[in-house]
């Protein structure tokens, strides 16, 4: 005779219940070692900041006059222009606004950033465009034939 205590009780957990939890966190752990890699790469790796005070960016009769050119100063690009009465000048090759790298622009005689066409004079203040603040400007050393950029005091 069937009671009510007796159909109360659950039914013992059989090979069923095992095979479904064994396939349950087999396709759990095959996530995640397919998710995980893939997730791994997509993230940039930290860089440490490389402490540099002065690199050797050339020779002076490499640049031309009225050119600039993209000097690297440890993890960071920085902008050489060689104005056309033959004045070196250094500054931060990243945009202030969002972080593009800017490029010398003979044809208007600016600094340029090409993400929103932000315009920088020759003397790294901001002219035109969305950039909130000036590039900050590196030292120019010239010594004999060899041009040295640095960080300013």
């Amino acid at each position: 005779m069937i009671t009510p205590e007796n159909t109360a009780q659950a039914p013992e957990p059989g090979k069923r219940d095992f095979l479904k939890l064994f396939l349950g966190g087999g396709i759990v752990a095959w996530l995640i070692a397919v998710c995980y890699p893939i997730l791994a790469y997509l993230k940039p790796p930290v860089q440490s900041e490389v402490e540099v005070h002065s690199v050797k960016a050339g020779k002076l009769s490499a640049f031309e006059k009225d050119s600039g050119t993209i000097v690297r100063f440890g993890n960071k690009p920085v902008i050489l222009i060689r104005t056309a009465n033959g004045n070196l000048r250094a500054f931060s090759a990243t945009c202030t606004h969002l972080a593009c790298t800017v490029q010398y622009r003979k044809d208007f005689g600016v600094i340029w950033c090409a993400c929103h066409n932000g315009k920088y004079d020759l003397n790294g203040r901001n002219i035109s465009g969305p950039p909130p603040r000036p590039l900050d400007e590196y030292r120019v050393v010239v010594q004999g034939e060899e041009v040295f950029i640095s960080q300013k005091s």
